[in-house]
């Protein structure tokens, strides 16, 4: 079925809401979260107030939705990139090889997935972004079980999981500051390397122990 056709108004309240989005996104790379408030957003976007109100409910909520539809977008490119690979190893490589050529491209995106990812460790965080951030993990764990081949533990998927994505968060936030090359990932490929083959003999191992045990 063909999708309805926005009306006029719904086009430009679109168009409002992701002006708010980009602004809040520019902002809280500048400010961090915490410091960011709304009028700060409703300024950069040239916007009142009370047209924020009208499409969030809250700071918080805005970062929610941004922080979701970061990792969607994040998620879809690493499947892309991942697709066809049927090899660990250059699976592995892809993989994070996505994740940066994501971010390299996505400033604004990165220190909110890193600001985000280290706000899950607070005891007063902001509510309901762990959601979006475990979806995220979820879909690592499919694609590396569609090429692992074998059912591994959840638990041990996950770890997997977290070993990249916490590789991709700490590589980059440090390459970004260590490095004036403009190609980072090329900067820093002999330790993406290094990394992608010990997660390769990890997964393998695993695999392996999983075998006898069963």
């Amino acid at each position: 079925m063909a999708r309805p056709t926005r009306t006029r108004q719904q086009r430009r309240s679109l168009r409002t809401r992701q002006k708010l989005l980009d602004a809040a996104r520019q902002v809280f790379s500048e400010k961090g979260l915490d410091l960011t408030r709304i009028d700060d957003i409703t300024e950069r976007a040239d916007l009142g107030k009370g047209t924020f109100y009208y499409h969030f409910e809250s700071k918080e909520k805005l970062i929610r939705e941004l922080i979701r539809t970061m990792l969607q977008d994040l998620a879809a490119e690493v499947d892309k990139s991942c697709s066809g690979i049927v090899e660990l190893q250059p699976f592995i490589d892809a993989m994070i090889k996505a994740h940066v050529g994501f971010f390299s491209e996505r400033w604004e995106d990165f220190v909110l997935y890193y600001q985000g990812r280290a706000d899950l460790t607070l005891l007063e965080g902001y509510t309901g972004i762990d959601a979006p951030f475990l979806t995220y993990l979820e879909a690592i764990e499919s694609l590396l079980s569609r090429v692992i081949g074998h059912r591994l533990p959840p638990a041990a998927l996950r770890r997997i999981a977290c070993a990249v994505a916490g590789f991709v968060s700490g590589y980059y936030s440090f390459a970004v500051i260590a490095t004036q090359d403009d190609d980072i990932g090329a900067a820093f490929e002999p330790l993406r390397g290094a990394m992608v083959a010990s997660l390769s003999r990890f997964i393998t191992t695993a695999v392996a122990a999983e075998a006898v045990a069963s």
